[in-house]
């Protein structure tokens, strides 16, 4: 189903099926033998969703047989993919509380479970916006797994459409106090107008030595929906009712970098093929048409 300006989701449907497919990227990459990112919470989060293709793909069930050119080091290499991606995430935020920031903001939260397995130090606090729907159900989840917060936790459930800042400073933001902010996962699926008013927000509500950190997508500028609607197709016949191709906004957009240079932060970014070499993983396979993003640069930036 084709986006619209008022469309909701739960974490079954739509983008927020999305959020439970990288939570089961970031099982399968918690249970990987070399233990690039612990996650407890995301196998027994993604059960609880209750989508049947995810389940099987956590338990090594899928039949790969149905999927085209899809071989034993791409899958892989996508599970190294998500833990490049969430260790990036995981240490930005360590990084950042290190040099004294105890504000964190998570922007579209899903099933993210940072401030729970994170070390969080004492006397930060951690919010989590998202749809309503997606904190209750993660909220709720969470607590009969009898979880406790690392940090202290606010959530607030609005739509980002909404005036979401106004939600925030409710909460308790502290807008003269430095923030460590995160939009993982989140560019894509907006506008690209709704993509600079979200960096003007965050910069508006920043104090100096803020950070923030996020993706950059070189390959939405060139995404075409049809070939990633055939792509997610494929997983229809596993159960997978996920059209990739009428989530994603594609076409010309602000190069993130350039933008939050232009707004004063210090940037730096690092393509996720640089990452994978400090790891010591495997190179990624090269990016062709099996990648309908190709290379991500990963983000972080500081206001001085």
């Amino acid at each position: 189903m084709a986006r619209t300006n008022d469309d909701t989701w739960d974490l079954t449907s739509s983008v927020g099926a999305t959020a439970t497919m990288v939570a089961a990227g970031r099982a399968l990459a918690t249970k990987d033998p070399r233990h690039l990112i612990d996650d407890p919470f995301a196998d027994p989060l993604v059960r609880a969703v209750g989508i049947d293709f995810f389940i099987k793909m956590i338990d090594g069930e899928l039949d790969g047989s149905l999927f085209d050119d899809v071989t034993p080091e791409r899958v892989q290499a996508m599970i190294d993919g998500m833990a490049v991606r969430a260790k990036f995430f995981d240490d930005y935020f360590i990084s950042s509380t290190d040099r004294g920031i105890r504000q964190a903001v998570i922007l579209a939260s899903g099933l993210d479970a940072r401030a729970y397995r994170l070390p969080w130090p004492a006397g930060t606090t951690v919010y989590e916006i998202d749809q309503p729907q997606v904190i209750e159900f993660k909220t709720s989840v969470l607590e009969d797994l009898g979880a406790q917060p690392t940090a202290q936790r606010h959530t607030i459930g609005i739509d980002l459409r909404e005036d979401w800042p106004a939600a925030l400073r409710a909460a308790g933001f502290d807008v003269t106090a430095p923030t460590a902010w995160v939009a993982e996962g989140l560019l894509v699926y907006l506008p690209p107008e709704a993509q600079d008013q979200l960096f003007d927000t965050i910069t508006s509500l920043s104090a100096p030595g803020s950070a923030v950190a996020t993706e950059y997508v070189p390959g939405i500028m060139d995404f075409d929906p049809a070939k990633a609607t055939e792509m997610t197709a494929k997983a229809r016949d596993q159960g997978l009712d996920l059209d990739m191709g009428s989530l994603v906004y594609p076409g010309p957009r602000s190069h993130v970098i350039d933008y939050l240079d232009s707004k004063g932060w210090d940037v730096t970014g690092t393509p996720g093929d640089e990452l994978f070499r400090r790891l010591g993983l495997p190179a990624s396979p090269e990016h062709d048409d099996n990648d309908p993003f190709g290379e991500i640069v990963y983000v972080s930036a500081t206001l001085d």
